[in-house]
């Protein structure tokens, strides 16, 4: 079968091929920066939730005297960012250095034992756990819609 001229011209021209493969690769571009957008947001909450912790086991542990209600407030400031930053109560007490012994809130200071290699005294330990909850900007297949992300953060000192 012949074609007619104008067909034979047209195939073998390469005018918009360019055009087309955007066209064809473009979805898949496309689908890769919102996966790492999302990525990186979700990288970012984690950062957020890690640094509003450790702040909160912070100032516990420079404020032996600190409050609850301080504590959390000193977490939820350094992650203003989070609106649905949730702290839980900070637990705190007496462990010796070496990790043996533990004494919730100090009622009892442990009798920590030392051994020929090493001393182990008294130490104040204080741990804070924040959470929040992530919401992808997309509904990706085998990802939930809401991930909850929690970290805690102990800080053991004198």
């Amino acid at each position: 079968m012949k074609f007619p001229a104008c067909f034979r011209v047209l195939c073998k021209a390469n005018h918009g091929a360019a055009f087309i493969e955007l066209a064809l690769v473009s979805p898949l571009l496309l689908l890769l920066l919102f996966g790492a957008i999302d990525f990186g947001r979700g990288f970012f909450v984690g950062l957020e939730v890690a640094n509003a912790a450790h702040a909160g086991a912070e100032f516990g542990s420079e404020n032996p005297s600190g409050t609850v209600t301080e504590i959390s407030a000193a977490a939820s400031q350094s992650a203003p960012n989070l609106s649905n930053l949730t702290v839980s109560t900070p637990t705190w007490g007496c462990e010796c250095s070496d990790g043996s012994l533990y004494s919730a809130n100090c009622t009892v200071t442990p009798v920590c034992v030392a051994s020929s290699t090493r001393s182990s005294t008294s130490v104040r330990k204080i741990q804070v756990t924040a959470t929040a909850v992530y919401h992808p900007l997309l509904p990706w297949p085998h990802i939930p819609s809401s991930i909850t992300l929690t970290q805690t953060a102990t800080i053991r000192g004198n």
